[in-house]
């Protein structure tokens, strides 16, 4: 049971945020499930059929929800300024398998400048995506590369 001054103690600690996670919306949400699910791997985990859905990762404790515009919401991912990242090993295997599967990707993977290799590509409703791995340079410091690693 606790005492007075440790209730007191624990009130003066600031709150601690935890990430749940984030919502995407969509104009179709059988289309988004059919990326998400069918796709990526992604598992329901909640629905309210023909108006949203919340997915589990296939690894880790992330979720995503997918909700349907509501009438006179609009969508445009392009000028939302949000990206998702998932990461995923083996990338390449990964995404030939997506490629097999139709999915067009802006960028194939390929060795960034600080040392993850990352996809982009787009769901369905235009939601920016980077699928990624970053290895042993998870924990290095970003740094600009010089003229000859270029």
């Amino acid at each position: 049971m606790a005492t007075r001054k440790t209730q007191r103690r624990a009130a003066r600690r600031p709150a601690a945020l935890a990430f749940h996670h984030a919502m995407l919306y969509t104009r179709d949400l059988e289309r988004a499930l059919g990326f998400y699910r069918d796709r990526l791997g992604f598992r329901v985990v909640d629905e309210y059929p023909g108006a949203y859905a919340r997915l589990a990762a296939p690894k880790g404790n992330g979720t995503i929800a997918i909700h349907v515009l509501e009438p006179g919401q609009w969508l445009d991912p392009k000028r939302g300024g949000m990206r998702l990242y998932f990461e995923v090993q083996p990338l390449a295997a990964f995404c030939k398998r997506l490629a097999r599967d139709g999915v067009v990707f802006d960028q194939p993977p390929q060795r960034m400048p600080w040392g993850w290799q990352h996809a982009y590509l787009r769901d369905p409703d235009g939601h920016e995506l980077s699928l990624f791995f970053a290895g042993p340079a998870r924990l290095r410091p970003t740094r600009k590369p010089r003229k000859s690693e270029r």
